[in-house]
């Protein structure tokens, strides 16, 4: 090779086959998540909201991710979180988020999961409906929770999520 070639050019996985993986073994396997069990998540969810446990809510949306469903599935999964980010109010979101973090061992897991769907949310073409903002009061409700979360769970918690192979 010349003295002048460009190292950080080279594709090194071409040069040794062998230690190229299979994408199976890249992405943890799930077992398969019909959409009518994400459809009575949603419901179960939505009757919390109508009770005004917004809270009970989302844990109980967060704690039953649906990694192994189709992507219609992680579409309205995804939608029922946006709703019950939604219906909370800003000034409980830290007391929210608080009781969520704290209140078991994978509190740390469950807002690495909520940071998942705050971008996922902002990913999508067509931004959530949320509040009487339409798109843009969609986005800042997302941006709200983000900043909410990065406060409680730290930097971290957008590493975390950008390395995780896990898709909601």
């Amino acid at each position: 090779m010349a003295a002048n070639q460009n190292w950080r050019l080279i594709d090194v996985d071409a040069l040794d086959p062998e230690l190229q993986y299979p994408a199976e073994l890249l992405s943890p396997p799930f077992d398969p998540v019909p959409l009518s069990t994400v459809q009575q998540l949603s419901q179960q969810c939505r009757g919390l909201l109508q009770r005004g446990e917004n809270a009970e809510a989302l844990r109980i949306a967060l704690q039953n991710v649906p990694y192994g469903a189709d992507d219609a599935g992680k579409d309205l999964h995804c939608t029922t979180i946006v709703e019950i980010l939604g219906s909370i109010k800003q000034s409980e979101m830290s007391t929210t988020l608080n009781t969520i973090y704290s209140s078991s061992e994978a509190g740390s897991e469950l807002l690495d999961t909520l940071m998942k769907y705050l971008y996922k949310g902002m990913a999508k073409k067509d931004a959530p409906q949320v509040g009487s903002g339409g798109a843009s009061g969609g986005m800042s409700v997302l941006l709200s929770w983000h900043e909410k979360v990065v406060e409680i769970a730290g930097l971290g918690s957008i590493v975390r999520v950008m390395t995780d192979r896990r898709t909601v």
